[in-house]
């Protein structure tokens, strides 16, 4: 008992705010991961097709196709290069025409998934480039289809590699959600900007930056045994 009237002693006195948005802050950590998933699966999906077909369209690869390769590589440097916080503003029409608001964790998701898409394809890209040329060629000898090439070659040998990228990628996507937070997307980067640092709060940003680790925490460690299991099959 004493110990617990310590501990709601020492969050009253340093983290007051913060205690009272308790349930403010599951919300926003429930948004955050809701913007992750969606990133994870749409951004995934779209990134993972995308750099696989930048792989085998590229120099040396088993379906070359310079002018293909060249204008993809294009497109993935351009959108690679505006910043996350313009891109908000660039798709801000976009936004509105697919989900019907610009605010919200829902909203926010699409510039988040149209940043994650071009990172993503290119550390695909850079992690299939990885996998052995001559277990390659040995498949195409054997005869087989650039299909079975992609999948049980390029995809299978390079999982350990696709893995790790996929984790740097998810911590990519926990920082975007946060920055969203500074025009209303939601999750814990709003309750940091909007409830925290306009309000001068100090216990609010520190909580919501402790969450924000946690998940990126868990993240690691989650593609970290992905990896190890991969790495040892």
């Amino acid at each position: 008992m004493p110990l617990l009237l310590t501990t709601n002693a020492f969050i009253e006195q340093y983290f007051p705010y913060a205690w009272d948005l308790r349930e403010e802050f599951v919300t926003a950590t429930w948004e955050t991961l809701y913007m992750l998933g969606l990133a994870v699966v749409f951004g995934g999906f779209f990134g993972l097709v995308l750099g696989i077909v930048m792989t085998v369209t590229g120099p040396g690869g088993i379906l070359e196709n310079k002018p293909v390769y060249k204008v993809l590589d294009s497109l993935i440097n351009v959108f690679r290069s505006i910043p996350f916080i313009i891109l908000l503003a660039l798709l801000i029409n976009v936004t509105r025409a697919i989900v019907g608001t610009t605010i919200g964790a829902t909203a926010a998701s699409v510039p988040i998934i149209a940043s994650t898409i071009p990172f993503f394809a290119r550390q695909v890209e850079i992690a299939l480039l990885e996998v052995d040329p001559g277990v390659v060629e040995a498949a195409e000898a054997m005869g087989s289809s650039p299909m079975d090439i992609i999948i049980r070659v390029y995809l299978r040998e390079g999982l350990p590699a696709l893995l790790r990228v996929s984790a740097s990628t998810i911590i990519n996507v926990i920082g975007l959600t946060a920055m969203a937070g500074s025009v209303g997307g939601g999750g814990l980067g709003t309750m940091a900007i909007a409830r925290g640092y306009q309000r001068s709060r100090m216990d609010i940003i520190l909580v919501s930056t402790v969450l924000i680790l946690l998940v990126v925490l868990v993240s690691q460690l989650f593609f970290n045994w992905l990896i190890r299991r991969a790495t040892h099959k």
